[in-house]
């Protein structure tokens, strides 16, 4: 059995096996929990079912964040670690709190003077910044922007001048099904000197990463990037 601890495991960033992603003493310790928070629960049975953790997945404590959790919640989510046994964090995809709500049970762990260790897995946005040649000393991540045409426009010239501004590279991320929508705004928007790097399917079989500049961005068909998990970076 694993140390009492909130142990903060990754998930793959899509249908993958988790051997291929996620290393040995990962894996141990995920198989070994049997107290799961979860961003949501039918993606952590999946995840769960692909660990092959020895026993059924029913047997397993399964409890949803939820997406504004307040501190009766997140202290009853923790009530394991009072009791010494260790719990699980895992979000749908990628590394859990990063992008989502599991931040607020990491403080509150610490608030309560609770061992909070981060397991070793994907993290679509470093893999992004590793694989896009942009600047790795000096970046940003800025979760989703806007939704609307005109406000999206106006979010990614702020994130241009800031980048141009402090030469640091801008990250983003969207709702695949609107990932077209973001290109042809981003092509529209940004100069065309300013470089862009979009990163798909990352660990994925079908994963593309293609960084250049907007001008040579412009005229592509978008529409093998619809629907698809993607990370986006800029760097003007």
């Amino acid at each position: 059995m694993s140390a009492p601890a909130l142990y903060l495991v990754p998930n793959t960033l899509g249908a993958s096996d988790p051997a291929s992603v996620l290393p040995a003493a990962t894996l141990a310790i995920a198989r070994s929990l049997r107290h799961w928070v979860v961003e949501t629960p039918k993606a952590a049975r999946a995840f769960l079912g692909a660990l092959d953790v020895g026993v059924p997945i029913a047997s397993l404590a399964i409890a949803p964040l939820g997406e504004d959790p307040d501190a009766a919640t997140l202290e009853r989510l923790l009530a394991p670690l009072a009791r010494g046994e260790a719990i699980g964090l895992v979000s749908d995809a990628g590394a859990p709190a990063v992008a989502d709500p599991g931040a607020r049970l990491v403080a509150a762990a610490h608030a309560a003077g609770h061992h909070v260790v981060p397991l070793v897995g994907p993290s679509s946005i470093l893999l992004a910044l590793m694989a896009s040649g942009l600047d790795g000393q000096r970046f940003a991540f800025h979760g989703y922007l806007p939704q609307t045409p005109a406000a999206r426009a106006t979010a990614l010239q702020r994130l241009e001048r800031e980048s141009r501004a402090a030469q640091s590279t801008q990250i983003f991320i969207e709702t695949p099904y609107r990932n077209v929508a973001m290109l042809e705004t981003l092509c529209t928007t940004l100069a065309p000197r300013t470089r862009l790097c979009v990163a798909v399917d990352l660990t994925l079989p079908t994963e593309a990463v293609v960084a250049r500049p907007v001008a040579r961005w412009r005229g592509t068909d978008f529409s093998s990037y619809a629907k698809r998990p993607a990370i986006f970076l800029l760097l003007a």
